[in-house]
């Protein structure tokens, strides 16, 4: 099928584009100018760009039959479409909810609303290898286990691997240096929540940075906005360009967000988080129903954490300045950090792409091509997708279109799963499967594989 989009100011910002043209695709990619089209698109008014790339969220989880729970309206695949994302990249923080590899396998045999990339969570295989004990080191037997499984995850298309550091404290850098050797062979990227934030964030990126330069490889900090935006932002982005200095496809990623959400069991809330923040439990609020809307206790903190350690939360903690000055840099990607547990959860997971397109755009935050740049090519450069973040003829035709005038976040802390406005239409593979908020298609996404 030839599909024509037209009246559209093109914004790519991978070729220098800004300017009034028309887009043809072939089938599923994108083509040069045709004879004829069998679907015309009308763009008038509209910006046309790649498809966005979420390089940082988590995915949806897969049911007791292997099924993946990711085709109703609380799915956090849901949530990218209509935020414009065509790839979203899962498995971050070391977290995978299934093994990785046969995730790709299940998207490909059931289709997702979205294309599906996945990074192999060194947390996941940790775990599989015996490590049960997240203070505790590893054993010899069991780092070599993981970098066995790790690399048979790369060779089965995952694009890296991540790892969450804050998470599984009791790593040290030989257990990543040695757990990332496939990583090391393959030229794939490491990510990392790295092991600490506020005012020990500095210690922490360095641990990370330097194990990563031993290892050669790209490498990514993940969600810098609540790592270091506590009033470190600045000295942060200083220590980021010295690295970036030795080697330049180090990048970062951050959510438009001055809140941060993670689960109430995570290392992230052990004794001295209060201090740590120089806060009270009353800047918690938890994701269950029966504490909606409300702000945390230390009674209820104590009761739920014990019970209920899987509990999302969100953490009123950060600094939005901080966050804007993340932004600037030009090694930082935006991404959602998108996580919903049963359709609740932080509305980044609903709002963040639309977000930077609106209020930080309009705001004077970010240029739009400068924004578009975050969301497309320089992601898809950092996972090494050529055929993905550009506009290009042969590129794969997945295809943005938004109403700049309107493009907006609506979800809240309230209700956070509002899709956004100013969505109009979003082409996965040259095929129409969103057209002004409505999903046409749930199952058109495919595995993105390295």
């Amino acid at each position: 099928m030839k599909v024509l989009i037209q009246n559209g100011t093109v914004v790519d910002p991978a070729s220098g584009v800004h300017e009034k043209r028309d887009i043809w695709i072939d089938g599923s990619r994108i083509s040069p100018p045709a004879a004829h089209a069998d679907t015309v698109i009308d763009a008038s008014g509209k910006i046309v760009c790649p498809g966005l790339i979420d390089i940082h969220m988590h995915e949806d989880p897969v049911d007791s039959e292997g099924r993946l729970e990711a085709y109703d309206d609380k799915s956090v695949f849901a949530c990218m479409l209509r935020m414009g994302v065509t790839t979203a990249v899962a498995g971050n923080c070391g977290e995978n909810k299934y093994h990785p590899a046969d995730y790709l396998d299940l998207v490909d045999r059931d289709g997702a609303p979205v294309n599906v990339a996945m990074l192999a969570g060194h947390g996941f295989f940790r775990h599989l290898a015996g490590c049960h004990d997240r203070y505790a080191p590893a054993s010899s037997a069991q780092r070599a286990q993981m970098a066995r499984e790790l690399e048979a995850a790369l060779d089965r298309g995952c694009l890296g691997i991540s790892y969450g550091i804050r998470y599984e404290p009791g790593m040290d850098a030989e257990e990543l240096i040695e757990t990332a050797a496939g990583c090391r062979k393959q030229g794939k990227l490491i990510a990392a929540h790295i092991r600490d934030d506020a005012k020990q964030v500095f210690g922490a990126a360095r641990e990370f940075l330097d194990a990563g330069l031993t290892l050669g490889v790209p490498m990514q900090v993940s969600h810098i906005g609540s790592m270091a935006g506590f009033g470190q932002m600045a000295a942060f982005l200083e220590l980021i360009d010295e690295y970036r200095r030795k080697r330049p496809d180090i990048c970062c990623d951050c959510y438009p967000y001055d809140a941060f959400s993670t689960d109430l069991g995570s290392a992230t809330y052990d004794e001295g988080w209060l201090d740590r923040y120089g806060c009270g439990y009353d800047v918690l609020e938890l994701c269950l129903p029966e504490y909606r809307g409300q702000r945390c206790t230390e009674e209820i903190f104590r009761k739920v954490r014990a019970e209920k350690p899987d509990c999302k939360t969100i953490c009123y903690v950060m600094r939005q300045a901080d966050v804007d000055l993340a932004y600037r840099h030009e090694a930082v990607m935006v991404a959602s950090d998108a996580t919903l547990d049963r359709g609740m959860g932080h509305p980044r997971a609903a709002g963040t792409f639309p977000r930077v397109l609106g209020q930080y755009v309009r705001n004077g935050v970010l240029t739009l091509d400068d924004a578009i740049r975050r969301m497309t090519v320089l992601p898809a450069r950092q996972l090494g997708l050529s055929a993905k973040g550009h506009l290009s003829a042969g590129a794969d035709a997945d295809v943005l279109i938004f109403d700049p005038e309107t493009v907006n976040d609506r979800a809240t802390f309230a209700e956070p799963l509002t899709p956004p406005a100013g969505i109009a239409w979003v082409l996965l593979g040259g095929k129409p499967v969103l057209r002004d908020g409505l999903i046409l298609d749930r199952r058109a996404g495919r595995s993105v594989r390295g």
